[in-house]
């Protein structure tokens, strides 16, 4: 993940003035949220079924290497390949001399978190591998160059009018918002791409350790298809996407799609071990798991390994109120909402991402609705607190909160202040009926957008002393 050359305020900025971007994260993550709701009521003592999802992550990571072992032994004895990637570089070295082998010239991709994080697309066709995303939603990014703005629903930044554009414009079909005729159109044109395709790239979205299965879950069918037709499939997975069991699979599974697509389960729910046997129609001839580290085996152990219990499921994104005014493609991060605000810092650096943690008013609800009750906030903080010791505060800032210090140790210096405050916004206030309509910097940027109300005649404490009284 490379830091982008615009900062975070000049992505904020320009999404907070996109009125169309709005709209559909309005629509989107709004509707998420209701089938979220609607799913997890239809499942029977939902609060136990999520504490025990915790529970089976929590276990899994405190073991993370003996679950690994064992996960790259079964594989091996059903006759797949597992690779060790340290890092994205290495990741994308070893897809590529895979490819070099089989000479490979197309590639079909399904959704994959880990390729956007190793910038594998772009290493690919850096060595002249045309690369062809399948899922919808990433097939719609790629063909307007851009990334993904949410985990689980890529494009759910744009309208479907500007959709239909985009597949008018890149794909030659007449222009049409109507989402049946886009999907029709754009599964006539991937449907020959399946056929053509020399090797399959899909993400994983969790590994069984005692039988060597990956399981791979959506909606679409071009996962089954990425898998199975072309001659070699290679799977992605981050290190910490382990389960032990198919039992504990199964919990997971009746928390992942309520959560991200409010469903009891996905339509397609792929179960993989090794590659096609003798006799049997449908497969690759050869299988490739690359587990990737990237940072991820340095976070464990720390104040934030909490972060790795993540299933992506996105409900943490539909439910935070900065994600849905700025969307994705502010944080400058694959890893987006109040996830990415601490897995991006966690893997990349504090130093690099120091703006993320930044990113949220710490109202508790990604804490809420996480299938596997992840305590963003806390984490959130932690690393705030980690940016402020490697200095990377806003120079104003520390030198309000140093100000503030020395106020509030020296009461009598506060009790002044806070008089001076309250008569000086009244004064400010008095032409406006009781609103201050512009602030001095550094809170320029609260009147901007909003008024500011004058302070209360009495403080608290006054008052609160003139209750004690009576």
């Amino acid at each position: 993940m490379h830091t982008p050359n615009v900062t975070f305020h000049e992505r904020v900025d320009k999404a907070l003035r996109d009125q169309i971007l709005h709209t559909a994260l309005d629509r989107a993550t709004g509707r998420f949220q209701t089938m979220r709701l609607s799913a997890l009521a239809s499942l029977e003592d939902a609060d136990a079924v999520r504490d025990r999802a915790r529970l089976i992550r929590a276990h899994t990571l405190s073991r993370l290497d003996a679950y690994l072992e064992q996960f790259a032994t079964n594989v091996e004895k059903a006759g797949g390949h597992v690779h060790f990637a340290a890092d994205a570089s290495a990741l994308n070295e070893i897809v590529n001399e895979i490819a070099r082998k089989h000479d490979v010239k197309t590639v079909v991709k399904g959704k994959s978190m880990i390729s956007e994080e190793a910038e594998l697309n772009r290493a690919l066709e850096s060595n002249d591998i045309r690369v062809v995303e399948t899922d919808l939603g990433e097939y719609i990014i790629q063909l307007a160059g851009e990334t993904p703005s949410h985990i689980v629903g890529p494009a759910i930044h744009k309208t479907k009018e500007q959709i239909g554009e985009l597949l008018h414009e890149k794909i030659s079909i007449p222009y049409t918002d109507d989402p049946a005729q886009m999907t029709a159109a754009a599964r006539a044109k991937l449907r020959r791409e399946f056929l053509e395709a020399d090797m399959g790239i899909s993400g994983v979205n969790f590994g069984i350790a005692e039988t060597g299965t990956i399981c791979l879950v959506e909606n679409e069918g071009n996962g089954r298809l990425t898998t199975t037709a072309p001659r070699v499939h290679v799977a992605l997975m981050g290190i910490e996407r382990i389960v032990p069991n198919l039992d504990d699979l199964s919990v997971m599974l009746q928390v992942l799609a309520r959560s991200a697509t409010g469903q009891k389960i996905t339509v397609y729910t792929n179960l993989i071990t090794g590659p096609r046997r003798n006799g049997e129609g449908d497969g690759p001839d050869e299988l490739h798991i690359i587990l990737l580290d990237n940072g991820r085996s340095r976070v464990l152990g720390t104040e934030v390994a909490e972060i790795l219990y993540c299933i992506r499921c996105g409900a943490c994104l539909n439910a935070c109120p900065v994600y849905r005014e700025i969307g994705g493609h502010a944080y400058g991060s694959v890893y987006t909402g109040p996830v990415g605000a601490v897995l991006t810092p966690a893997l990349g650096g504090i130093a690099a991402w120091n703006d993320l943690p930044q990113a949220s008013s710490l109202c508790g609800a990604c804490r809420e609705v996480c299938p596997v009750r992840i305590d963003i906030p806390r984490m959130l903080l932690v690393e705030r607190d980690q940016a402020t010791r490697a200095g990377k505060m806003a120079w104003w800032l520390r030198l309000g909160l140093h100000l503030y210090s020395f106020t509030v140790t020296r009461p009598a210096l506060f009790h002044a202040a806070t008089t001076f405050s309250r008569w000086g916004s009244r004064l400010a206030a008095a032409p406006t009926n009781g609103w201050i309509k512009r602030l001095p910097p550094p809170l320029i940027g609260w009147t901007r957008s909003r008024d500011f109300p004058a302070f209360a005649k009495k403080s608290f404490r006054e008052q609160f002393e003139a209750s004690h009284k009576k």
